[in-house]
């Protein structure tokens, strides 16, 4: 069973980008290495092509070589926060919300039309810092994600929401800038991506009992 980590540098957090099964020191590590232990009959390929910097249109860009060529089985997707973080940086290049919004459809239709894998999308993070107007762009586009993930996801991470609610004392110990996640905050990120992923691996295992 093939599971395909996507997204940007809280994906790709320091890979080996010459082997695509390297997982990295992110929530792709701890993740992957739960779903080996919760399902130790099951064959797994674990495939990180997260790529630090990315935003929607990046991913765009990378749809057929690593995406559509890929053919996962499962696919999660966490994307977002530089199409907004980009927009109040040094760089200064925009994302609208349109644009997010044709780009993250774009992408999920053609893992719909193209692949059969089954689809987690993740909530981008942003646990503290920015400017009021950065946050509200953000949760601009947290909310076309959500609303994306009930049309084309088979399950959705609110990873942001899950964080807030887990009532954090120091924030910092789990994303040290706010976004990338220390180890700490790789492991919470890995123990709810397992919860929300075993329904899609079980589904994943009856349809290969029924071929």
């Amino acid at each position: 069973m093939k599971i395909l980590f996507q997204g940007d540098s809280v994906t790709d957090a320091g890979r080996d980008r010459s082997n695509p099964h390297d997982m990295g020191e992110g929530y792709p590590r701890y993740a992957s290495a739960m779903i080996q232990d919760s399902y130790p009959d099951t064959g797994f390929e674990f495939v990180n092509l997260g790529i630090s910097g990315n935003r929607t249109a990046d991913l765009v860009s990378r749809l057929e070589s690593d995406f559509v060529d890929v053919q996962p089985d499962i696919v999660s997707v966490m994307i977002g926060i530089n199409d907004v973080w980009h927009h109040y940086s040094f760089t200064y290049v925009e994302t609208t919300d349109a644009e997010f919004e044709a780009n993250l459809r774009l992408i999920l239709t053609a893992l719909r039309e193209r692949t059969h894998a089954r689809i987690l999308l993740i909530q981008p993070v942003l646990l503290f810092g920015g400017t009021d107007e950065m946050r509200q762009e953000l949760k601009r586009k947290q909310a076309i994600f959500a609303r994306l993930a009930e049309t084309y996801a088979d399950a959705y991470l609110p990873m942001d929401d899950i964080l807030r609610e887990a009532h954090l004392e120091n924030p910092a110990e789990y994303a040290a800038d706010g976004i990338h996640p220390t180890p700490d905050g790789a492991m919470l990120i890995g123990e709810a991506y397992l919860r929300a992923v075993a329904p899609l691996i079980e589904a994943c295992e009856a349809d290969g009992e029924r071929d």
